[in-house]
């Protein structure tokens, strides 16, 4: 790399020397004066002394000394080079990037009023949980049944042979039981038990399904109990009819085999 030649010579130059071939550089239409950058490649010169020469030709034409240089954003200092890249071209302004639109959260959606018949007025919200209906008027009402029931039930088993039995014998001669109280335990205790099962909702259908026929059926079993007893009672029959004591005899089988069956469904996973 060599100095360009000036008054005869290669070396470099003073700024005195260098300022007259700096006027008579072509400059492109609008521009006054030569960037830093030009006069670093046309003269070989640094950056400190292209600013010294820059500075001066702006000085002679507003015919002050006292201006500071002023340097170009875009003159980037080079490495001196025998052929320098140009410099890229930089947009004088780019836009800045749109941001995303914000989105508004979502408003709540409101609970739906529930829709009540015309002449229901409907209760007022009091932001209480509900309390659960008592249970407890339920044993005042089953007590006087449970009498009933039982006394028919007792009363029917001993019209159809059921009695005392002595269950153990050799072991305990002296225990005894009347056989006749099981038909009140199973027959009312299974019926009560199917009908748990069938309203609480939470057995498999088909358990569900098989409490509540089963249910009813003790019920109505029941029902026609109480009624044979009574009115047997009320002829003054000592012994009740065949068909009667079959009926009654199967009720403790037909009671096992329900309990069994419901049992086995409330627990299955189908």
């Amino acid at each position: 790399m060599t100095a360009p030649t000036l008054n005869g010579t290669r070396y470099p130059q003073p700024i005195e020397t260098l300022l007259p071939a700096a006027r008579a550089l072509d400059l492109p239409d609008g521009q006054q004066f030569p960037s830093r950058n030009r006069l670093m490649r046309e003269f070989r010169i640094g950056a400190p002394k292209a600013d010294d020469l820059l500075a001066r030709l702006r000085a002679e034409q507003t015919h002050t000394d006292t201006e500071a240089p002023a340097v170009s954003r875009l003159d980037y200092a080079e490495p001196i080079g025998p052929d320098p890249a140009p410099v890229p071209a930089v947009p004088e302004h780019t836009p800045p990037a749109a941001e995303p639109p914000v989105i508004a959260p979502a408003a709540p959606i409101a609970e739906a009023t529930p829709v009540g018949h015309p002449d229901t007025p409907t209760p007022p919200a009091t932001g209480k949980p509900a309390r659960p209906a008592v249970v407890w008027p339920v044993i005042l009402l089953a007590l006087p049944a449970f009498v009933a029931i039982w006394s028919g039930w007792v009363g029917l088993g001993g019209l159809t042979g059921f009695g005392v039995v002595h269950p153990l014998p050799g072991i305990a001669d002296g225990f005894a039981i009347n056989t006749a109280i099981t038909l009140p335990i199973g027959v009312e205790t299974y019926g009560a038990y199917a009908l748990y099962v069938w309203l609480s909702g939470r057995v498999p259908d088909r358990a569900r399904q098989f409490a509540k026929w089963s249910a009813i059926a003790s019920l109505l079993v029941g029902a026609l109990g109480q009624v044979a007893y009574h009115l047997l009672v009320a002829a003054g029959v000592q012994v009740a009819p065949w068909w009667i004591t079959t009926a009654v005899a199967c009720l403790p089988v037909a009671v096992l085999g329900m309990g069994a069956a419901l049992a086995h469904l409330v627990r299955s996973h189908d």
